[in-house]
């Protein structure tokens, strides 16, 4: 199962990825659980400077700007393998 997170204040932005995340995930009929950190600390502790952020498995694997679902499922396709 994957681990996915959305790491951002909750800001338009952020939940733009989320919600791609989430049409990602279903697109590709995979388990994951999502969460949307918002703590500071916690977004620092990823070495993230800019959000919001995708983090796969606690991998991140982009920040500071908002793919598009195609992106995010390529993106989450490469961790499954």
């Amino acid at each position: 199962m994957l681990s996915v997170k959305i790491l951002g204040m909750g800001c338009a932005n952020c939940n733009r990825l989320e919600d791609s995340a989430r049409q990602a995930i279903a697109a590709l009929g995979a388990e994951a659980t999502i969460d949307h950190v918002k703590d500071m600390s916690a977004i620092m502790a990823y070495g993230v400077m800019r959000t919001p952020a995708l983090v796969v498995n606690e991998k991140v694997l982009l920040s500071g700007r908002v793919p598009s679902a195609d992106e995010v499922r390529t993106l989450i396709m490469g961790q499954l393998a």
